[in-house]
């Protein structure tokens, strides 16, 4: 009889938790928070509406689970600690933010702005912005097909 490693089956229960979450909205305790950055050992930065404070993961989230900067999640505060000031409770789909902005929760400050949308999809939408690239110096400059038309024809003469 084959058993599979414990670190797999933790990893599939949660992923099955995330996947068959009820989108509960969060309890007067917690608070929605984004990610600013990663400090090492299971802490990371967030930012709520009012403040930025380090929060950690918790054991079963380590490992399996993976937040970068600028994810949502759902944190709650706890008392020890000086600097640690919450743990995370969820971390935040797409899902969860369409749920929590039609019960009109989500904060206005983690809200995109439709300025800030319809600059991204124009970037996208320019043909030009190539010619903003820088050029590769990995590889030698292109010539022109007149240099390479004059190379010829001075081979030509020498022979």
């Amino acid at each position: 009889m084959h058993r599979s490693h414990p670190s797999i089956s933790r990893r599939k229960h949660l992923m099955k938790e995330m996947m068959e979450d009820d989108y509960a909205l969060p309890t007067e305790t917690q608070q929605i928070a984004r990610v600013i950055s990663s400090r090492g050992n299971n802490l990371h930065e967030v930012e709520t509406v009012d403040e930025t404070f380090l929060v950690s993961m918790p054991n079963k989230f380590r490992k399996s689970m993976w937040v970068k900067r600028g994810d949502f999640l759902l944190v709650e505060p706890i008392e020890e600690g000086d600097k640690v000031k919450a743990e995370i409770c969820k971390i935040l789909t797409p899902e969860h933010i369409k749920e929590y902005t039609k019960a009109a929760i989500w904060p206005d400050k983690f809200t995109k702005k439709p300025a800030e949308q319809e600059a991204t999809s124009q970037n996208k939408d320019d043909s030009d912005f190539e010619d903003d690239l820088l050029p590769n110096t990995n590889r030698p400059a292109n010539r022109d097909s007149s240099d390479e038309e004059e190379d010829e024809e001075t081979s030509s003469e020498e022979d």
